[in-house]
């Protein structure tokens, strides 16, 4: 299986956002790609008001979009996450979807675990606009591949990636909106541990540069091996890189190295 994350740059700018969007997959399809996943929040990028503007619902244009482009290209997109409206909720839902070859939609992923933090003074507080999601979701990609749905700050929660891959998943997607600062620290190493503890490939689909005043990501896009290799990373400007997906390789480095099996939970409750 060949994969690519796509970088790109959100604003408030749905349409543009979009375009970018969608010349990046076409390009990534072109290359071989028959997984891609996009970055968190690439329809819109920017304030609460903005966040609350551009929301749709999973009926909405956005999915509309996803499906149609998953079906032409004949590839597995996850389409990163958009700011979902959701019927009789007060506030927004940070939500990835699985389109499938066939444009029909694989599973549904609401973000679980929201950014209210403090970074070298900058406050974020996703919980003023948005609420957690309360369910893991595992679903299949072409071949029967098992894909684990994550979304950026839950990447520093191991345990949600140890639960995906008790479930099944093989390969990992973590959309993104990383900050510059916590790129530039943090990123490659959560990215590879997580693929190193579950024997999981993950494709990391990051955002790069200025969204709004203030507002920054880091990019540095990555595709890790389940050894813990990088299999490629994005230069920092726009566009997608690709890898090939070995899995064969995976289920050796499963046997060989089956920490998986070791697990002992009964210890840990």
């Amino acid at each position: 299986m060949r994969a690519a994350a796509i970088q790109l740059t959100a604003t408030d700018d749905v349409a543009a956002n979009r375009a970018t969007a969608e010349r990046l997959v076409r390009g990534a399809a072109a290359a071989g790609a028959q997984l891609v996943v996009l970055p968190e929040k690439w329809p819109a990028l920017g304030s609460g008001e903005v966040l609350r503007g551009a929301a749709q619902g999973l009926d909405g244009p956005l999915v509309a979009w996803a499906r149609a482009l998953a079906a032409e290209l004949r590839i597995d997109l996850v389409a990163g996450s958009f700011s979902e409206r959701v019927e009789g909720a007060d506030k927004l839902s940070n939500t990835s979807v699985h389109a499938g070859p066939d444009g029909e939609l694989r599973g549904v992923y609401r973000k679980v675990h929201l950014f209210d933090v403090e970074v070298e003074g900058t406050v974020y507080r996703e919980s003023e606009h948005e609420a957690p999601g309360d369910e893991l979701v595992v679903t299949q990609a072409a071949g029967g591949v098992e894909l684990g749905l994550s979304v950026c700050y839950d990447v520093r929660f191991p345990e949600l990636y140890r639960a995906l891959a008790v479930r099944g998943a093989r390969v990992l997607s973590i959309p993104a909106a990383f900050t510059l600062p916590t790129t530039r620290d943090h990123w490659e190493v959560l990215v590879r541990a997580r693929a190193i503890e579950n024997a999981c490939f993950v494709v990391a689909a990051n955002q790069i540069g200025e969204h709004a005043p203030g507002l920054r990501s880091g990019g540095r896009s990555l595709i890790v091996d389940p050894w813990g290799i990088v299999l490629a990373q994005a230069p920092d400007r726009e566009g997608f890189v690709v890898a090939d997906l070995d899995l064969e390789a995976q289920a050796r480095i499963r046997a060989t190295l089956p920490a998986l099996r070791h697990r002992r939970p009964e210890v840990y409750a």
